[in-house]
């Protein structure tokens, strides 16, 4: 036995007595991970068809009503690598606990609201409230792979993928259902029930001892400059991002100062928060980052920007846009449940990139007397790529990242695919004016087209994604992640 397969047994030597060693996943565990995981992707999607009857309520206009996607995501974008680095540290058990607690709190608090400025402190909490289920969900896979020593099945990861996928296209379905039985209102307390069910499964399943957790990982191994500094940047970036203003660059420089001292303090610091230097040599791990902020623009604009456009421009219910959007859910579960099992990557980025240039193409054709069969054809085609890029990018993360931080990897994935939907926020903000009206919609369309264009060319020069996937050694580990 080699010292590293020794110091593995080591560490998961309490996991090991609290689960046993009989070389099988811990299905037990599947629950929990998808419901907690769904906590951020349900609302994020089930605020597209609140937006409009919410903006009604209090007399706003889009351009207001689009802080509450903002709000979410900025929080969420924030809170996600930093939970997820908790998660490295200490175990999910805790913050998965902390988390829907602030959930359920979001939940009540937006169900009260008097005005959209509570509306959006109310998003604010869910962002940070919701971070830990994704991170928590991809480090116990890691670890039930270290555990057993082989591994984790290929069905797992698939049933993950496919649990977020389906929450986030059936969200503004279930969001006009519950819209059309109690208002709007009910969008914010659906929280309540899910946190809840959320935290008693945490509660009785998940591991109480983390697979890491060791003298070593103690408050004194938090880098909290690093995190500040991350938090100022991003905030900064995004500030602006959202109302990109010749005014408003101090954001930038703001940005640019906080980021020189993050790249200082991670550079010299032994236990950093962001590891710089893994990232510098783990290129393929980066490219996928990259392409999830792509990926996401596009998705997230054609989920909100699409959404509200069928609402104003060809003038559905908040119900009806919901069920045209519900062949989205059906395609994205088909193509997923048919190619999860699959380990190659490659080529699912690139079919799902190229049907999402075939999608933003055809978003350019429609017009307010758009026939309701082409608007559902063209959530069909939608569906391809909603089923295999976030599946694929998932995936890729999971061989791709250093074990050790599959928290912080798996958070930094999610903070990359918040920036795209915070990318998307601002383009409906800049295409849309006071309604989102139908030349709004085809700018916003001629914008992800490139977008999306971008995805294709970045899938097809980067020859890494080859060998993602292709081979695992005896320890069920990636043969080409980074010791």
């Amino acid at each position: 036995m080699t010292d590293d397969q020794t110091a593995v047994k080591e560490r998961q030597g309490p996991l090991r007595r609290l689960r046993g060693a009989d070389g099988g996943f811990d299905r037990t565990l599947i629950a929990p991970m998808i419901l907690g995981s769904i906590l951020n992707p349900i609302n994020s999607s089930i605020i597209a068809v609140s937006l409009i009857p919410i903006g009604r309520a209090f007399g706003a206009p889009p351009a207001q009503t689009a802080w509450l996607i903002s709000a979410l995501y900025l929080a969420t974008a924030v809170g996600q690598p930093v939970v997820g680095r908790l998660v490295d540290l200490y175990g999910p058990r805790r913050l998965f606990l902390i988390g829907t607690v602030l959930t359920g709190v979001a939940g009540v608090l937006g169900m009260l609201a008097p005005n959209l400025a509570v509306l959006i402190v109310a998003r604010v909490i869910l962002g940070f409230g919701t971070c830990a289920g994704y991170p928590a969900s991809m480090y116990l896979l890691r670890s039930e792979a270290e555990r057993t020593g082989h591994d984790s099945p290929s069905g797992v990861l698939t049933v993950l993928a496919v649990a977020n996928q389906t929450i986030a296209v059936i969200g503004p379905s279930l969001g006009g259902l519950l819209i059309g039985l109690g208002g709007w209102r009910t969008t914010f307390a659906v929280n309540v029930p899910l946190a809840l069910a959320a935290f008693v499964l945490a509660l009785l399943r998940f591991p109480k001892t983390s697979a890491r957790q060791g003298s070593s990982s103690t408050a004194s191994s938090i880098d909290y400059l690093g995190i500040v500094a991350f938090a100022g940047m991003l905030v900064s970036a995004l500030l602006f991002l959202m109302t990109p203003r010749l005014s408003n660059i101090y954001l930038l420089a703001i940005a640019v100062v906080a980021a020189a001292v993050l790249a200082v303090r991670e550079l010299r610091t032994r236990d950093p928060f962001i590891d710089l230097r893994m990232l510098g040599g783990n290129l393929p791990l980066v490219a996928t980052y990259v392409r999830s902020v792509l990926a996401a623009t596009v998705s997230y604009s054609f989920l909100y920007g699409f959404t509200q456009w069928l609402e104003d421009g060809r003038g559905l219910s908040a119900s009806t846009a919901g069920l045209v959007l519900l062949p989205v859910f059906g395609t994205a579960i088909l193509v997923s449940t048919t190619t999860g099992r699959s380990p190659e990557i490659r080529g699912k980025l690139l079919f799902g990139a190229v049907f999402q240039v075939v999608a933003c193409a055809l978003m350019l054709a429609l017009h307010a007397g758009t026939a309701i069969w082409l608007l559902i054809g063209l959530a069909l085609v939608m569906g391809v790529p909603q089923g295999l890029l976030s599946l694929a990018n998932q995936n890729a993360v999971y061989r791709q990242a250093d074990p050790a931080r599959m928290g912080s990897s798996a958070g930094l994935l999610r903070m990359f695919s918040y920036l795209g939907a915070l990318i998307s926020s601002s383009a409906d903000g800049i295409f849309y004016g006071h309604t989102a009206d139908t030349s709004g919609m085809h700018r916003l369309a001629l914008f992800v087209l490139v977008v999306s264009g971008l995805l294709v060319l970045m899938t097809v020069l980067d020859r890494s994604l080859k060998r993602v996937g292709a081979r695992m050694d005896k320890a069920g580990k990636p043969e080409n992640t980074p010791n």
